[in-house]
């Protein structure tokens, strides 16, 4: 379904049993909303969920200039006014994750949870010149220049291996991606800032990552999550930067367990993954 806010259109699906507590599912940078098609089968057995195509990714539309954290967020908050949905869980993996942060400052109460995945709080020098560069590229010379970086970047060695065709699906789904959603988005990465204020934080925070993630490696998420009130972390074994996409089950378990502690129910993780 198609659904409008903040100025822009949105491609989102909203899926699950509708008298369930909502969990919204944000993705990473040069994904989309299929990104989470493994993880979802999982989650509505006991949420309900809506996933988006974020600001220029997808089938959502790209608008041209430099975005900012605010804005993606605002985008998130339009859809769920347009949606009818009141107060959710949100997790977000990467940019999603930041999005994530930038709502429990801002907005803790359309939020009963946060969960950050796979994502850095802060933009050091080293992490703001690699977003300039790589949206130069795109720009100069089209998606494709960041493809095969992307997915070597994202996945350990033994995924990219032994699942030729998921890489082959996430290839697919970054040249998805238009040059001005990728570029727009890559600016607001570059203006991430949200690490030193973890410790103002309300709403009760999960901070996932997969064990090999190279990009927001465990032990910077370990130190987001001792700075950040009623916080816990869990790493997920084997698994890379798009932990989620990676090892699905696993993801699910960390995430239910966690849904189900802030909603007061039993957990609805029997026969999933163990996660460490």
């Amino acid at each position: 379904m198609e659904r409008v806010s903040n100025g822009s259109r949105f491609r989102c699906l909203l899926e699950g049993p509708e008298d369930a507590s909502c969990v919204v599912l944000s993705h990473g940078l040069a994904t989309d909303l299929t990104m989470w098609d493994g993880l979802v089968p999982l989650l509505t057995q006991t949420h309900r969920v809506l996933r988006y195509d974020s600001r220029g990714h997808g089938e959502s539309a790209a608008t041209p200039g430099d975005y900012t954290l605010e804005q993606l967020g605002a985008d998130v908050i339009g859809l769920l006014d347009a949606c009818g949905l009141e107060k959710v869980h949100f997790a977000g993996l990467s940019m999603g994750g930041m999005v994530g942060m930038g709502l429990a400052l801002h907005h803790p109460d359309r939020l009963l949870s946060l969960a950050v995945c796979d994502a850095r709080g802060e933009a050091p020098p080293q992490y703001r010149d690699a977003w300039a560069e790589r949206a130069r590229k795109v720009r100069a010379e089209g998606i494709e220049a960041i493809v095969e970086p992307s997915v070597t970047r994202w996945f350990t060695r033994s995924f990219q291996t032994d699942q030729p065709s998921r890489m082959d699906a996430m290839r697919s789904m970054i040249r998805r991606t238009s040059v001005d959603g990728y570029a727009g988005s890559a600016a607001a990465l570059r203006e991430l800032d949200y690490e030193r204020h973890l410790g103002k934080l309300t709403v009760p925070s999960l901070f996932l990552v997969g064990s090999d993630d190279a990009g927001a490696p465990p032990d910077v998420m370990r130190r987001m999550q001792s700075a950040t009130p009623d916080s816990r972390f869990v790493e997920v074994a084997n698994a890379g930067h798009l932990s989620a996409v990676e090892k699905p089950q696993a993801f699910a378990h960390a995430l239910l367990d966690f849904l189900s502690d802030v909603d007061g129910r039993p957990p609805a993780t029997q026969g999933m993954a163990p996660v460490r």
